[in-house]
């Protein structure tokens, strides 16, 4: 079997409908909508979730909780994963990113202490559990809050 000998399967795919071409076609006229009511209509039809009236779903729920709009997301890494970097070098957020430790363009960066640093760095991020700055700090190494 060669490239320009495969096919779809029998019946796996179908000839689109040309309708409004004449009544012969068998879809022309009214194009298969019907005669009347509001599906027949340019535009007609109704929104996604309506219930013929009845009240939909998503209002008869209850509603729980509330989005804080001032909440302030950070972007998480662990200070065993800093354990990539050589002795010495000063870590930035660019440097994560590029390391791809972190997403490309993330807000700001919180270091936590999950894991054990056994390299002497200098941390830059926007935040720092107590226990990553005790962590990077017997380590031998310095955080700088951004």
């Amino acid at each position: 079997m060669k490239l320009h000998e495969l096919s779809p399967v029998d019946g796996a795919r179908h000839s689109r409908k040309r309708v409004g071409r004449g009544t012969g076609s068998g879809l022309g006229k009214t194009s298969g909508r019907g005669s009347n009511g509001q599906n027949s209509r340019s535009g007609g039809g109704v929104r996604p979730a309506f219930e013929g009236g009845q009240t939909p779903l998503f209002k008869r729920i209850p509603k729980r909780g509330f989005t804080n709009m001032n909440r302030k997301e950070y972007e998480i890494i662990n200070i065993e994963a800093l354990n990539a970097f050589e002795d010495g070098t000063k870590v930035t957020p660019e440097k994560l990113e590029k390391a791809g430790l972190v997403n490309k363009g993330s807000l700001k960066i919180k270091v936590l202490g999950n894991g054990k640093l056994e390299k002497n760095l200098t941390v830059c991020a926007h935040k720092f559990s107590k226990s990553a700055q005790k962590g990077i700090e017997d380590a031998g190494g310095k955080i700088e809050v951004l």
